[in-house]
């Protein structure tokens, strides 16, 4: 899979009222698929999630438009090698960056749809990131970090733009977040704050320094975007 990293500067994304056609026309096999993966882990929840169905960065900007759709269709979209390419996966990342440069990943709990992936804090849009007739990622954004480890945009300075990492069938919006502690201490607040939580997404959190401390359980779009913040690989673009 080719996989490129854009800047970008802002992001006007906006939500049209249109089913699905995938969904639509496979929900008896969605159905049943879902009904199995609850088999395997009943906290599973079939919400509502968006999807990107058009879209273009020009200028520094990601345009587009987003569909609405059940957790369940994407999962099964997901995990049947994403069919349909009239749709993205997109999400907005916080990539937390510690004061002595580390990055801090989250690894996800076994009875989450990404069990022992590791990357960091993020979730797929829903509905209640619409605001208006736009979609709030950067709002999604903070929601995300602050659920899963307890710090808010009074913990953290984030940098103005955002990293596109253009991944196939799916579109990362990667915001660096700056704290002012070093990595073990961060790590130790954010382990606390798991320690709190009823039933956290989060059942660990890795430091990352360097090459030698990537996992293959991170997503190639993770990878990429830590080599080229390292100097390892190309600098982003600007469209």
């Amino acid at each position: 899979m080719d996989i490129s990293v854009v800047m970008v500067r802002r992001l006007e994304l906006g939500l049209v009222p249109r089913p699905w056609p995938f969904a639509v026309a496979r929900r008896a096999e969605i159905d049943a698929h879902f009904a199995a993966l609850r088999r395997e882990r009943p906290a599973l929840w079939n919400g509502r999630v968006l999807l990107l169905h058009k879209h273009a960065i020009d200028g520094g900007v990601l345009r587009g438009d987003c569909i609405e759709t059940d957790f369940a269709s994407f999962l099964a979209w997901r995990d049947w090698g994403f069919p349909d390419g009239t749709v993205k996966n997109f999400f907005a990342m916080g990539a937390l960056r510690a004061r002595d440069d580390a990055f801090l990943l989250g690894v996800m709990a076994p009875h989450t749809a990404n069990a022992g992936a590791v990357y960091f804090p993020s979730g797929t849009p829903d509905p209640q990131d619409v605001i208006g007739d736009g979609v709030d990622l950067t709002g999604s954004l903070w929601r995300e970090v602050t659920e899963e480890t307890g710090l808010t945009c009074d913990d953290l300075v984030a940098d103005p733009g955002w990293h596109a990492v253009l991944a196939g069938p799916s579109i990362a919006l990667i915001r660096v977040l700056h704290a002012p502690e070093t990595a073990d201490d961060l790590r130790a607040r954010i382990l606390a704050h798991l320690t709190r939580e009823h039933q956290s997404e989060l059942s660990d959190i890795r430091i990352v320094r360097g090459a030698a401390d990537l996992d293959p359980m991170m997503p190639p779009f993770v990878t990429v975007f830590l080599a080229g913040m390292w100097h390892s690989s190309p600098s982003p673009t600007l469209r």
